[in-house]
């Protein structure tokens, strides 16, 4: 993001106040027009020499309920893609002034949109409001001050890019699923953060058109890191790789995530990075069935490489070889007891996939579920009174729960979505689960599809949504919570 010098303010607003185009001369725009309470009137001045667009805004905020901002826009339908180069003029009086790329349902301030904008001080995010008059939330990227930014609205997705030039730009964020419905406002605009005050920011090499669809066989799978807070639904994105990863562990110190991905284990700093790989022996065919026990000193594995059919091993936190726990496959691990001596599972035995425990140490295995059809993805509740798990015995996948030895089976979900793995957080109060739609078969749980990650207050049986995303296998497979249970790590993906 470029800054241009105090000096050169005072010719730019000169610029602005006579210089500004009439409506029907602002390039690939048709109109602009201020939005929500602001103390000045906004404007724009487009050169159509160099193409750009000198454009200047009051407003409180682009936040919250409502939005204040200037705006310069088209409207357009279908699927569409827009990109510029945004430099700042002068230092500013707010570093959350925000500049961006902006597509709205309607020019009402409450209005349902998406944002790719960049602040005053560098940060740049994914903004979005799901519903009219609703609250905004973010996806926080792991890069700030980009040169350029660029938005793109794929259906029901959208999602941001960002780089130094058109040729080399790079997604910056997790996609979001939102509708917005034909015709649609698309443009640029500027939001000062200070009511009291005009900020101004040049747009350049702007590019706005409709986007033709690939084919899937022709798209690109992208995996986003991410971890979403509890306390504001706002997501912040760790790591986003053209490799696939799945499953994160957080650590307990909360220092550390650690995923699968090609048949291996990763670790990367909570904040961001470069991944590290876990050596794990001859294992190198781990599957997204892996965790890290209470007191953090060890991991379990599923893996493959020994027979074809996964079992379970275990191996210290820092890597090494791995011990054998069970000896029969399949088994998929996804649990371990508060007092780190038990592990729960999902194993195939006889043709039936019910929930077994076994002692960390290896020996005899515990079968707890007999009901036909899928029981699968069993974790401890923290005080070790339950075990959660997911199970297909009504027809459609929901989450149930039972003494850790197997009594008192309980349904928790009864809705018409297929829900999935079912994580307690460490404080008792919550459980997260992945919920697919109906056109999912209740006993599967594939990649590429529309999930949401939900939350549901144990004690009340309330439930909300924290998320809308691209996932499914690998979004959130196994125990994810941060050790103080304010937030959730997930990988999103978008095929682009």
């Amino acid at each position: 993001m470029k800054t241009i010098g105090k000096s050169a303010v005072y010719f730019f607003f000169i610029l602005i106040l006579f210089s500004c185009s009439p409506k029907s001369e602002l390039g690939v725009f048709q109109d602009s027009s201020d939005i929500g309470n602001v103390n000045f009137p906004g404007s724009v001045a487009f050169n159509s020499t160099d193409k750009t667009y000198t454009l200047s805004g009051s407003g409180t905020n682009m936040w919250a309920n409502t939005d204040d901002l200037h705006y310069v826009w088209k409207e357009m339908s279908g699927d569409v893609s827009l990109s510029a180069t945004i430099e700042w003029v002068g230092e500013g009086l707010d570093p959350h002034r925000k500049a961006g790329l902006i597509i709205r349902q309607s020019l009402d301030p409450g209005a349902i949109y998406a944002d790719a904008v960049v602040h005053g001080d560098g940060l740049t995010s994914l903004q979005f409001r799901e519903t009219k008059d609703a609250t905004t939330h973010e996806i926080i990227s792991n890069i700030s001050n980009p040169e350029r930014l660029k938005i793109e609205k794929t259906g029901d997705y959208l999602y941001m890019s960002v780089g130094n030039d058109e040729a080399d730009m790079e997604s910056a964020s997790g996609s979001i699923r939102l509708q917005i419905t034909d015709p649609f406002y698309i443009g640029i605009g500027v939001c000062s953060h200070n009511n009291d005050t005009i900020e101004t920011a040049i747009f350049s090499d702007v590019i706005l058109e409709n986007t033709v669809v690939k084919p899937d066989s022709l798209k690109q799978m992208e995996s986003s890191l991410e971890i979403i807070s509890l306390s504001s639904f706002d997501r912040k994105v760790v790591y986003i790789t053209k490799a696939h990863i799945e499953a994160p562990n957080w650590t307990p110190d909360g220092k550390t995530l650690i995923y699968n991905s090609g048949g291996l284990l990763y670790k990367i700093p909570v904040e961001g990075g470069k991944p590290e790989v876990i050596p794990t022996g001859f294992a190198t065919k781990i599957n997204n069935d892996h965790g890290i026990s209470p007191d953090g000193t060890q991991m379990v594995i599923s893996d493959q490489t020994e027979t074809g059919s996964s079992l379970i091993y275990s191996l210290p936190i820092e890597g090494g070889t791995p011990i054998k726990v069970t000896p029969n496959g399949p088994s998929y691990w996804h649990g371990w007891s508060p007092d780190g001596k038990t592990l729960a599972y999902c194993a195939e035995r006889n043709g039936n996939y019910d929930i077994y425990t076994i002692p960390l140490k290896g020996g005899q295995e515990t079968r707890l579920t007999t009901a036909e059809g899928l029981d699968d993805g069993p974790d401890y509740s923290p005080d070790g009174s339950y075990i959660y798990f997911n199970s297909v015995r009504t027809g459609t996948m929901q989450i149930w729960r039972m003494k850790t030895d197997g009594s008192e089976q309980e349904q928790i979900t009864t809705d018409e979505y297929n829900d999935w793995f079912a994580h307690p957080s460490p404080d008792g109060k919550w459980i997260v689960y992945v919920s697919f739609g109906t056109d999912v078969e209740p006993g599967s749980h594939p990649p590429n599809k529309h999930v949401m990650l939900r939350l549901m207050n144990i004690e009340t049986r309330e439930v909300q949504v924290l998320a809308k995303l691209f996932g499914g296998q690998g979004t959130i497979n196994v125990p994810s919570w941060s050790p103080d249970s304010k937030n959730i790590a997930f990988v999103s993906y978008l095929l682009k």
